[in-house]
């Protein structure tokens, strides 16, 4: 995502283009194609790696910011720390690994069917969903 790309989706967003915003954006989207999902203190410990004077304060403030625009999902997958994911038109879901806090993100489109189909059956319309599933290793 380039700078251009960066102050579009602010502006689209509500929000001025301020250094803070652009900046917490640009450690974000570098997670945006991996199966990484940064705390605030992640986020916290790359600008400072960057050489960025944001203080943890800002890095919340901002956050809270993105994810009230829609920039941004907030998840709490393990001891309730939030983490963050851009918000992606694409819908996937999340696997935990109990052991090592590992999060990876799936799709599986019979699974999708089925919760719509579950939905239906009940009544109802399934208009959106959070699957989380929490996995260990299988020792061989």
């Amino acid at each position: 995502m380039n700078s251009d790309n960066k102050n579009e989706e602010l502006k689209k967003a509500g929000l001025k283009a301020t250094t803070p915003r652009i900046k917490i954006m640009e450690v974000l989207a570098s997670t945006a194609y991996q199966d990484v999902h940064f705390s605030a203190e992640d986020i916290y410990k790359e600008l400072i790696q960057m050489g960025e004077n944001i203080g943890l304060a800002s890095v919340y403030r901002v956050l809270t910011q993105f994810e009230s625009a829609g920039m941004v999902k907030k998840h709490h997958f393990e001891d309730n720390k939030a983490v963050y994911e851009i918000n992606s038109d694409e819908h996937h879901d999340h696997m935990v690994c109990v052991d090592t806090g590992q999060v990876m993100e799936f799709h599986d489109e019979s699974l999708e069917q089925l919760q719509h189909d579950i939905a239906k059956k009940a009544g109802y319309e399934l208009v959106d969903h959070s699957m989380v599933l929490y996995v260990k290793k299988i020792q061989t």
